[in-house]
């Protein structure tokens, strides 16, 4: 389905911050009804593909934006603020257009990039390179896929997916497009995690799906090269950026409650709450979580954005340097956004809990997200690296 037609309300002049506020302000006025319902944001993704925003990390050379990570990082939390869920998807869009950067050909970059633009298409993920239920086998014109891929981030209302398949010859896995809609791709809109509802993570089903060539972005049997394997240091970036948005979210939530909902406690002797020293001691502990994690995820985006301009002169010393700083945002962020989005209600109280409010589903969110991947593993890179300087392994999610 082609959404030439449908113009974004922004422009290339517009301030992407502002465009990515604005946004917010909109998802945040139906955030808490929609999680609690769940299910597709059909109207809301239109909201995000008439922004302008699904072109931001496209090179202007292919007609985007042109925008630095940094920048694209920095529209990820300000969305993830409001709705994380959302951000989310908008996030893995991105990352599938990182893919095609770093993996595809010259024509391949033009050719699906520009058409992005041009068509203003919206891309989700079925690339789980711990799913190979998928397979591909050699074909004529490339590739036959069949099997099914689970987690599949942004796969309902999507145009274009990023896939990756077992091929069992070589033992290893290519990577490839493939358009949503076409014959024998049938997406599963199952995702039922109590939290990130919207972020349309189901099943993808590939049935005697066609994949030319011209459509393969990783031959199986290619060793990736250090360049490639910044694709996992992108969508790790992506994952610090969301819990640390949703651990803003939460702490504006809980200080705009304070100022004009919550009661004093009586032993406190003060009028108001925000008053109670307590209150003020324990914000600030809550404050001394997201600052440091909102420096080192900044610091990482620019380093990242530093390398992901070298292309392939990139070093792999250079990549695992890189690694070592994302994996330090990632840990923070990762525990900024459970810690604050749970130490919220010891300062909120009682009544803060009630539905109408919805701030469990800052913890919800963060919860299921932080799940990914499992964080013992980056402090372990970490400590291994603090001890002796060996860097991360190149795997998908290190």
């Amino acid at each position: 389905m082609s959404h030439a037609l449908l113009k974004p309300s922004s422009t290339h002049a517009d301030d992407p911050l502002q465009v990515a506020a604005e946004l917010a302000q909109r998802l945040a006025a139906t955030a808490n009804v929609r999680d609690q319902t769940g299910g597709h944001a059909a109207q809301e993704r239109e909201w995000i593909r008439e922004s302008g925003l699904l072109t931001l990390s496209i090179p202007t050379a292919y007609g985007g934006q042109g925008a630095d990570w940094p920048t694209v990082y920095q529209v990820i939390r300000i969305l993830a603020r409001a709705d994380s869920a959302l951000a989310h998807v908008f996030g893995f869009h991105h990352l599938q257009l990182a893919g095609i950067q770093l993996y595809g050909s010259v024509q391949q970059q033009r050719r699906f990039l520009t058409q992005t633009v041009e068509q203003n298409l919206f891309w989700g993920n079925a690339l789980n390179p711990l799913d190979k239920r998928t397979v591909a086998l050699d074909a004529d014109y490339g590739f036959q896929l069949d099997g099914i891929k689970s987690f599949s981030s942004g796969s309902v209302g999507s145009d274009w997916l990023t896939i990756s398949a077992w091929h069992e010859e070589s033992q290893s896995a290519l990577i490839g497009v493939v358009p949503t809609r076409q014959h024998g791709v049938a997406v599963q809109a199952d995702w039922d995690a109590f939290g990130q509802k919207q972020t349309d993570s189901g099943n993808v089903h590939f049935t005697q799906v066609s994949l030319p060539s011209t459509q393969v972005l990783q031959a199986p049997g290619v060793k990736a090269t250090a360049q490639a394997t910044l694709r996992s240091q992108v969508a790790q970036l992506i994952m610090a950026n969301l819990y640390l948005g949703i651990g803003e979210g939460a702490f504006e939530a809980a200080r705009a409650y304070i100022a004009k909902e919550a009661r004093p406690w009586f032993a406190s002797g003060v009028e108001k709450a925000g008053a109670d020293p307590l209150i003020q001691h324990r914000f600030g502990q809550l404050w001394l979580k997201l600052r440091p994690a909102s420096v080192l995820a900044d610091h990482a985006a620019q380093e990242l954005d530093r390398l992901f301009r070298l292309g392939a002169a990139i070093t792999a010393q250079q990549r695992g340097e890189l690694a070592v700083s994302v994996a330090e945002a990632k840990v923070l962020a990762h525990q900024a956004g459970v810690d604050v989005s749970n130490d919220i209600f010891e300062l909120t109280g009682a009544r803060s809990t009630s539905a109408k409010f919805g701030y469990d589903r800052f913890w919800r969110n963060v919860r299921v997200h932080t799940l990914h991947d499992p964080v013992d593993y980056k402090i372990r890179d970490l400590g291994r690296y603090a001890l002796d300087g060996t860097l991360p392994e190149p795997t998908a999610y290190s």
